[in-house]
């Protein structure tokens, strides 16, 4: 599929000056919540009994905790079944901090804005 061409003509004035507010928004925002991202933790498991999985905001592994059933896995799904753990507690932490900036940011939605930037980039490439 075809992105289309990114035209620099084509933004506005107020385009521009919505996106530069957005962003001291965010970056307020961020000098004043440093403290309340550092106390997520994300949480992960593949499945009762085998590998639990915690990370922090910034997808750090705090903890891995192997249950009685990752004990009958081999190394090769053992492995697989960490990173999977991992990979779940690393979405709960983003999606806890993007619960974070929806509420204090109102009208801001990080997800949205990550995809635009995204389209962005796509389009200007």
């Amino acid at each position: 599929m075809q992105g289309r061409q990114f035209d620099p003509a084509a933004i506005s004035d107020q385009g521009i000056d919505e996106v530069a507010r957005q962003g001291e928004r965010v970056l307020a925002w961020l000098e004043t919540a440093q403290d309340d991202l550092d106390q997520i933790v994300g949480a992960g498991e593949t499945g009762p009994d085998q590998v639990k999985a915690t990370v922090d905001v910034n997808g750090r592994v705090l903890d891995i905790v192997y249950g009685p059933r990752s004990t009958r896995m081999d190394s090769r799904e053992l492995a697989e079944e960490t990173l999977a753990a991992v990979h779940v507690a690393c979405e709960d932490a983003q999606r806890q901090a993007h619960e974070l900036m929806r509420e204090a940011l109102p009208g801001y939605d990080p997800v949205e804005a990550n995809e635009q930037f995204q389209r962005l980039l796509t389009d200007w490439n």
